[in-house]
């Protein structure tokens, strides 16, 4: 990195380390442009051909072109076998002609690619843009803690770009441009969500489904969130689940150091009788007296809103003030 990120780095804290506390240097893909190339992989679970079709057509009316996936047969709620979906992504890494990976959807199964194994057959390969949510989290967050790789956590093909630009479980278009286009950083986003804590501060945008960066603990790419603006998200839990993940984190010494927060609006997380605690008392309660900036109700993941495209690995500002605005100080792409 150059000069200047050292020293914001110095500013706001650590940005990559692996478990053993070594210093990941952070790695950026190329910028996308018209005509890029894009991979659909399908690391988590099965999608349908006619979601798939419609994020395909979206993906080419942005002015990219798209390498369509050879059929793979569906194992329960895999996409494919293990062998299968880890071959397909270290494909589509390695292939010249692809410049960016996008998720077909989420689901579940990325975990089950990531071991020492496939980082060291994914040694020095020069990082590319890769795109998802939900369950992709457990292979950004992978790329991340192993080679300092950023990463776009934003729609995918069939979860928001089937539905469309400014459509309900459609995406937000401005957003997922500038993420995977902009190099120089300096463009902001409207959270369209409520103060929980005020407060502005700096660090390094991290994080994704709340179930899943709970689920790196312990494993050899445990997210390193000090120093971090955490986002956090999911949906379908219910306020004690939302509450207990939320606590493991704690115990676990994740919201030590951190500089702030962005939740999500957790759709399908309401409170199973009324007069109980609801998910935005949970957050209030154990959230707040961290005192730092938080912003709750954001359309990122998993919402039934437009949703929001964020880069992780990049420096950001994150102000708590209103519905929250968060500055995208870095790009996630390199010219």
């Amino acid at each position: 990195m150059g000069a200047a990120s050292t020293a914001s780095e110095s500013e706001i804290g650590v940005t990559g380390h692996d478990r053993s506390g070594a210093r990941v240097s952070v790695r950026k893909p190329k910028a996308l442009r018209d005509g890029s190339r894009f991979a659909v992989i399908a690391p988590a679970s099965p999608g349908h051909k006619e979601p798939e079709e419609r994020g395909v057509a979206e993906l080419l009316r942005l002015g990219f072109s798209v390498e369509m996936r050879d059929s793979m047969a569906p194992q329960g709620y895999f996409a494919a076998s293990t062998a299968e979906r880890r071959a397909e992504l270290l494909s589509a890494l390695r292939d010249p002609q692809v410049e960016a990976l996008i998720s077909l959807r989420g689901g579940y199964g990325s975990n089950y690619l990531l071991d020492e194994s496939l980082a060291a057959e994914i040694g020095a390969a020069s990082p590319k843009c890769l795109i998802g949510f939900s369950d992709i989290t457990s292979l950004e967050i992978f790329l991340w803690q192993k080679f300092g790789w950023t990463s776009i956590y934003g729609p995918m093909v069939a979860a928001g770009l089937d539905a469309g630009p400014g459509a309900a479980k459609g995406y937000d278009e401005a957003s997922f441009r500038n993420a995977v286009t902009e190099t120089d950083g300096a463009w902001s986003m409207n959270l369209q969500g409520n103060a929980l804590s005020p407060g502005s501060a700096e660090g390094v945008l991290l994080g994704g489904c709340l179930t899943l960066v709970a689920t790196t603990l312990g494993t050899p790419w445990e997210l390193d969130t000090r120093g971090s603006i955490l986002l956090l998200e999911d949906r379908g839990m219910k306020p004690w689940q939302v509450d207990r993940s939320l606590m493991h984190l704690q115990q676990a010494g994740k919201f030590k150091d951190i500089r702030g927060i962005v939740l999500g609006d957790f759709p399908d997380c309401a409170a199973p009788m009324e007069g109980s605690p609801t998910v935005l008392d949970v957050c209030e309660r154990i959230l707040k007296p961290l005192k730092v900036p938080i912003v709750f109700g954001a359309p990122v993941g998993h919402t039934v809103r437009p949703m929001l495209t964020v880069p992780l690995g990049v420096r950001a500002r994150l102000s708590a003030s209103g519905a929250g605005t968060l500055e995208i100080l870095e790009g996630a792409v390199t010219p």
